[in-house]
């Protein structure tokens, strides 16, 4: 049905015909009457409205009956105000005789009409013993009504009237008011009643009772006995309480997130009952204990459900738990009040073995174990090595588990090989006498170098790298494969030198100015070895210090020449068993070429040469020899490498020399190549 609408009389607003009768039926939805207002009604006047009239009824109950106008003497004019029905219904009836005197002047009625809510709540109770509408509370709604009961009711299957109940089901909010069926009045017979409190875990319910509370019992000497009426209180994993007497309990901490309620009373007797508030509190864990060389935060008096910890470590110190590291550690205070996790411990962190030094060692200056502010030194293998810089290496273990030196910057050092010092010396230097046995590790950077071609010499000038002579390495123009090659090192004895492992060579480089077809030009006689391992060195091996660039040394300097090549005996050549030495002076350029003159085998003399030698002859390097080093002594007592055995006519005979290949000429060259290798 509408909720509003409009009535007119036939033809309004002309005026209505004679002879007519026509009857509305209007309605709106069910719960609301029907509001009636007449915005016009203009109807034949006469006493009682016998003539024309229009009537409204209610199911055949009449509510008015009208004609006339506003200013008629005669007639009933219904006014402006709305006519109500008391239902939803209405009916109007409009009806005109044959006869109008005032013909063609009467238009009618025009009326509108809506839906009006009914108050079912504030209408009277009916007359016919019923009771009233709602036997407790009544609501108003939209049209129609609710009825509702008091706490303790339900309403019956009626919807209209309340019965008593205890089932009052599960209370979850974190507080709330509880109280017996008809507190403070007495509470009725025969009641079994159930509460139940149950809010989320991590927090306790507390029950505090009000002052007025009374359940029936039983005085003892041992004080209230609940035999008919009590209220028991049901906590999880403890044992019940019944309460009763006329003393209230006061506050009860449960600490428990759930309490159930259990209210019984017999047909017999009187309780008046209980009133109760409950709140709620979260649980608390008890205080975490300390943390050697380590903080808890925050640092609370008390700690409760979801409250998180957290532990860091001094400085220097890790996390660990379960016997292993841990970046971070937090713990939150669970629902059944206990840490979640157990406290950690604090570790004093390591730097680890410090890394190990080529050539060098580490000593431990103080600390433990590499722990945190333990403090090493590198140091290097010496006399054999020198520390880059010329001082030893301090390293602190830091916090970030790093060794670090007072620079702040990670240093390693590095251990460069000793040059040019051995650790065993001539006793008698000062003395030039012939070709002598050398003692071992006085000459240890002697190498023997054995091919398909035949032996020769060489020097160890770096732990990958070889000096020596070209043609050593050269036979008819071609240079020998590293295969072909044989170094040894370490002994003076030839039979001993020769079981010891050769070091494995992958290269030789040649100076790329060395051409020695016919022997006759030994000019750049130099090449250099390269060997996969690095050599360790220690009193029988080490290597010989180069010359600074162009370096320059004075006439009738002695220098000295070792080798494995041949030697002479009585008159008699042989190959020599031991390393050989000897002392000789250097000769003027003027003496090289001079010794030279007459000789139509000679090889040619460049500047890239120097010889060496007496005029009389008796001390000379040999065949065998050649690649070797003819070294110089610096003052500050180096041995360094001034030439290398390359050529001469006739070993050790008067007026002949010895010719070395010049090393000063080549250090850009060697340098060069090692670097680019």
């Amino acid at each position: 049905p509408p909720m509003h609408g409009a009535v007119q009389s036939p033809q309004y607003p002309q005026p209505y015909p004679p002879n007519l009768q026509k009857q509305w039926e209007l309605s709106v939805p069910e719960g609301f009457q029907i509001s009636l207002t007449f915005t016009h009604l203009d109807i034949e006047a006469s006493t009682g409205c016998y003539y024309d009239s229009i009537t409204v009824l209610y199911d055949e109950k009449l509510l008015g009956k009208f004609c006339g106008n506003e200013n008629s003497a005669d007639g009933n004019h219904p006014g402006y105000q709305p006519i109500l029905s008391p239902g939803n219904r209405l009916t109007l009836i409009f009806q005109s005789d044959e006869y109008n005197p005032d013909l063609h002047q009467n238009v009618g009625f025009s009326a509108q009409y809506q839906a009006i809510d009914i108050d079912e709540c504030s209408a009277p109770e009916p007359l016919d013993g019923s009771g009233p509408l709602c036997s407790q509370i009544c609501l108003n709604t939209l049209g129609s009504y609710l009825c509702a009961c008091h706490h303790g009711y339900e309403l019956r299957s009626d919807q209209r009237t309340c019965a008593l109940s205890c089932s009052s089901g599960v209370f979850d909010e974190v507080e709330g008011h509880l109280f017996s069926p008809g507190y403070p009045n007495p509470s009725p017979h025969a009641l079994s009643c159930q509460y139940i409190i149950s809010v989320e875990p991590g927090f306790s319910v507390s029950l505090n009772f009000s002052d007025k509370f009374h359940i029936e019992s039983v005085d003892t000497e041992e004080g209230p006995n609940c035999l008919h009426h009590w209220l028991e209180v049901s906590i999880p994993n403890r044992e019940s309480m019944r309460l009763c007497g006329g003393r209230s309990p006061g506050l009860i901490n449960t600490n428990s997130n759930t309490v159930t309620l259990n209210y019984h009373i017999d047909d017999q007797g009187r309780s008046n009952g209980w009133s109760l508030d409950y709140s709620t509190s979260r649980v608390k864990c008890p205080v975490p204990g300390k943390v050697a060389r380590g903080k808890v935060t925050p640092s609370l008096t008390e700690y409760f459900y979801r409250d998180p910890i957290y532990v860091r470590c001094e400085q220097g110190y890790k996390l660990m738990a379960n016997g292993q590291e841990i970046e971070s550690f937090s713990a939150v205070c669970q629902s059944n009040g206990d840490w979640h996790l157990p406290l950690p411990e604090c570790h004093i962190i390591d730097c680890g073995e410090p890394e190990p030094l080529l050539n060098g060692g580490v000593t431990f200056l103080s600390g433990f174990q590499n722990q945190y502010l333990s403090k090493v030194q590198y140091h290097c293998n010496e006399p054999f090595y020198s520390p880059f810089g010329g001082s030893n290496v301090t390293l602190i273990c830091e916090a970030d588990r790093q060794w670090r030196s007072n620079q702040e910057v990670i240093l390693k050092p590095v251990c460069l090989p000793v040059c040019g010092r051995p650790t065993k010396h001539f006793n008698n230097y000062q003395r030039i006498i012939g070709g002598d046995d050398a003692p071992e590790d006085t000459i240890p950077w002697q190498a023997l170098i054995s091919s398909t071609s035949g032996d020769g010499g060489a020097m160890i000038i770096a732990d990958r790298w070889i000096l020596t002579a070209a043609h050593v390495v050269v036979t008819k123009g071609e240079v020998a494969t590293p295969e072909s090659i044989n170094i040894y090192i370490g002994h003076t004895d030839v039979g001993l030198l020769r079981k010891t492992p050769s070091l494995n060579v992958t290269a030789i480089h040649v100076h790329p100015e060395y051409h020695n077809l016919n022997q006759l030009n030994f000019d750049n006689d130099i090449a250099l070895i390269q060997v996969q391992d690095p050599v360790t060195f220690k009193a029988s091996i080490m290597p010989l210090c180069l010359p600074a660039k162009d370096d320059e040394y004075e006439d009738t300097i002695i220098g000295m020449v070792s080798g494995f090549g041949v030697t002479y005996k009585n008159n008699s050549q042989y190959q020599t068993k031991k390393l050989k030495y000897v002392h000789i002076p250097v000769a003027s350029q003027e003496v090289c070429s001079n010794s030279l003159k007459g000789r139509s085998n000679a090889p040619i003399l460049t500047d890239n040469m120097f010889c060496a030698g007496t005029p009389k002859g008796g001390k000379d390097s040999c065949q065998g020899d050649s690649g070797g080093a003819f070294t110089l002594q610096s003052a500050d007592g180096r041995f360094w490498a001034a030439g290398i055995v390359s050529w001469g006519l006739k070993c050790g005979r008067e007026g002949t020399y010895g010719f070395y290949t010049k090393v000063a000429n080549y250090v850009d060259w060697i340098n060069k190549i090692m670097q680019e290798n």
